[in-house]
């Protein structure tokens, strides 16, 4: 028994060294196709197989250097009106630089500076050809009389309603009573009591419109600095908040008193009736069309106003209407001198609305007719 397992023990190393040899070629020759189909077959890897190929065609949509996914980005296709928009608003500004070249923008200061009215001049035949025969025709106006605003707006609520030499007779005792021009301060404006101002003509009414412009003044509403420093818009708001002061009167004032550049006083009689005369219009025109039918005279609609007025005096309409409203007011005042003769003349009573406008009126026709 031990003789015959020895043989068979002795030949078992070298089948086995062959065996191992022929199984370790074996082993690599057969080893890949088992590996290889491995993950294609197995259930358990078949998920990260599928998401494998997947990653790169995301990572393709994404990129930004694919032409053809980014023309399917959202945030790219979101871009494209934004940049338009972008080139639009970049042509506009560029057309509108190129129109303020053109036309450059005129920037006006206070009428009574140097040189002002000549530029004013110069704007408005560029702006307006058919303002340069009138412009030849009259004389510039001039712009230097100065009055301090609480001055001013107390001479206006005094001349209105009146012909210019009644207005005068009482503003000149007015002022007298004050203790000169210097002396029209709110405090003496308050100081006096109805009674003396009826005195000296003025009406209880006027009486009172004088009163609530000094005590606004006195109540810091109002002051010489505020007016002065303050725009257009604003000053019209703030004035008019006065009893007795209506838009008229407001821009009579800005124009002969602050010497405002560019006012258009849109229920003066004579500057619609100017406008019409100018542009042949068949009707006057209404204050409300009278801001786009002037707007060409921007910045110096003040001065162009003040060219209307001459150019209806030249045609005589403002005689008619200042000898009309001269005359109502003599009558009206000599009615009044038949019922209760009082020493001094006095004003007529009806209630206080902006007139139709003579150039009579608030004392104003000394820089109309001035030449």
């Amino acid at each position: 028994m031990s003789e015959q397992a020895n043989p068979q023990a002795k030949p078992q190393p070298e089948l086995s060294t062959s065996d191992a040899v022929d199984a370790a070629a074996a082993a690599l020759t057969e080893a890949p196709p088992p590996i290889t189909p491995a993950p294609l077959t197995s259930s358990s890897n078949s998920a990260p197989a599928s998401k494998i190929p997947l990653r790169p065609r995301k990572i393709q949509k994404l990129s930004p250097d694919d032409p053809k996914p980014s023309t399917l980005n959202p945030s790219t296709s979101a871009q494209k009106p934004s940049s338009a928009s972008k080139n639009r608003a970049a042509a506009r500004r560029s057309s509108s630089e190129a129109l303020a070249r053109i036309i450059p923008r005129v920037t006006a200061r206070s009428l009574s500076c140097e040189g002002e009215v000549e530029s004013a001049l110069s704007h408005l035949r560029a702006a307006d050809p058919l303002l340069s025969p009138l412009i030849d025709l009259h004389p510039p106006p001039t712009f230097d009389t100065f009055h301090t605003p609480f001055l001013a707006l107390t001479k206006s609520i005094l001349y209105q309603q009146l012909a210019y030499k009644a207005g005068t007779s009482i503003y000149t005792r007015f002022v007298s009573l004050c203790g000169g021009e210097h002396g029209v301060v709110p405090e003496a404006v308050l100081a006096l009591n109805p009674h003396q101002l009826r005195q000296i003509g003025i009406s209880g009414r006027k009486a009172s419109y004088l009163h609530d412009l000094a005590r606004k003044y006195r109540n810091g509403i109002l002051s010489d600095s505020s007016i002065v420093n303050m725009d257009d818009k604003s000053l019209f708001t703030m004035l008019t908040m006065v009893n007795g002061i209506g838009s008229w009167s407001v821009h009579m004032f800005m124009i002969f008193s602050l010497h405002r550049p560019d006012v258009l006083p849109i229920n003066d009689l004579g500057v619609r009736k100017g406008v019409q005369m100018l542009y042949g219009l068949e009707e006057l025109p209404r204050p409300s069309q009278m801001e786009q039918l002037c707007d060409k005279w921007r910045p110096y609609r003040s001065v162009a106003s003040w060219y209307m007025w001459r150019f209806v005096e030249a045609k005589g309409a403002p005689s008619g209407a200042a000898s009309s409203v001269a005359s109502s007011g003599a009558s009206l005042h000599h009615q009044h001198q038949h019922q209760q003769p009082p020493p001094p003349p006095v004003e007529d009573q009806q209630p206080l609305v902006d007139p139709i406008n003579s150039i009579l009126n608030l004392g104003y026709n000394e820089f109309h007719f001035s030449s």
